[in-house]
């Protein structure tokens, strides 16, 4: 803008106004406000425009002319400089913010152990996105005297505040799994301790629950039945291999996400029960992945991917599965993954929890 105001007075019959100042500004605010490269292109269009305007004036051979370069010589330099010492000093400390976040999320959403009572697992976690903000999607598998217990969830947002209620809703599970018999009430103490953390007393509305919202999984398989147990607060249904063949566990009646409940009422429930024998394998997920596109827009093939991979360890597979994920959308994923692998064991394999 200030270029293109300068030209325009250069151009009319107010060209007596000395306007050499404004043109030097440009590239320095360039270099404050942008990179190397459109620093050059408003060093070069400062450039211009003197060129031009002193043709247009027949203004060559004066010392302003003179002046109005040599300024413009000097302060494209400085602003070169300063650029480049700026754009360093910005990737240091956004290469330290996201060390700091990378590490305080590796300590919330710990790898989850290979083997626990009657299932071998593996879990993955991967941040989208080159920016040091740490993301909303959560995991955790514990073994319980219930069974196996598995969470995986979604917080809306990214940043300190999705955070924080990942750190909220993974306390409460880890507490309440080991004590509380009905799975229906494990995922309410999540949702009651979310709704504590998220919602500020006297500024409850429907902006702030739509803000807060949180979708989440809960399984449990039980040490002694070849079945698994699930309730589904507005999520991805999980996938199941069986038999060489993968479907989803839909829900027979779907509920609401976490926060959401004064908006939409959840009716009584009751965990659904689906077969989960031994051979069989479970794909815990978050829409990230069902939701990562290529650059034809096509989405990931998941279930098919998975099926891909029946023969690989659960580690192996969810590494293959990172692989594919990479190779589908060119290295560029859009949203934060989150994923727990679970193969069910024979039931005399399962290690009781007392």
């Amino acid at each position: 803008m200030i270029a293109l105001a300068v030209l325009a007075i250069e151009l009319s019959p107010a060209h007596f106004l000395y306007t050499g100042p404004l043109l030097t500004a440009v590239p320095a605010l360039a270099a404050v406000a942008t990179g190397p490269k459109p620093t050059a292109a408003a060093v070069a269009l400062t450039l211009a425009i003197s060129a031009i305007t002193a043709t247009y004036n027949q203004a060559w051979g004066t010392p302003q002319v003179y002046t109005n370069f040599l300024a413009l010589t000097l302060v494209s330099v400085a602003s070169f400089i300063t650029s480049s010492a700026v754009r360093a000093y910005r990737r240091r400390e956004l290469d330290q913010v996201r060390r700091i976040a990378v590490s305080a999320q590796e300590v919330i959403l710990r790898p989850v152990p290979e083997r626990l009572g009657p299932v071998r697992t593996a879990s993955l976690c991967l941040v989208a996105g080159s920016e040091a903000q740490v993301g909303g999607d959560l995991y955790e598998a514990v073994h319980t005297r219930y069974g196996v217990r598995m969470i995986v969830g979604d917080v809306r947002g990214k940043g300190l505040s999705a955070m924080r209620a990942v750190a909220t809703a993974l306390g409460a599970f880890r507490v309440v799994a080991h004590y509380e018999d009905d799975l229906v009430q494990v995922m309410n103490h999540c949702a009651a301790a979310l709704r504590r953390e998220v919602v500020v007393p006297g500024a409850y509305s429907e902006e702030v629950l739509l803000e807060g919202f949180t979708t989440a999984l809960i399984a449990q398989v039980p040490d002694d039945e070849p079945v698994v147990q699930l309730v589904n607060r507005g999520h991805p249904p999980p996938l199941i291999l069986h038999e060489g063949r993968t479907r989803p566990l839909l829900s027979a009646s779907p509920l609401p996400p976490l926060g959401l409940e004064d908006l939409i009422p959840v009716p009584p429930e009751r965990p659904e029960s689906h077969p989960f024998v031994a051979g069989d394998r479970l794909l815990l997920y978050t829409d990230g992945v069902i939701e990562a596109r290529n650059p034809d827009d096509t989405f990931f093939p998941l279930p098919q991917t998975m099926q891909s991979l029946s023969s690989l360890t659960p580690q192996d597979c969810l590494h293959q599965l990172h692989q594919a994920l990479i190779r589908h959308t060119e290295g560029h994923l859009a949203d934060d993954v989150a994923m727990i692998l679970a193969d069910r064991l024979d039931q005399g394999n399962g290690i009781p929890v007392i």
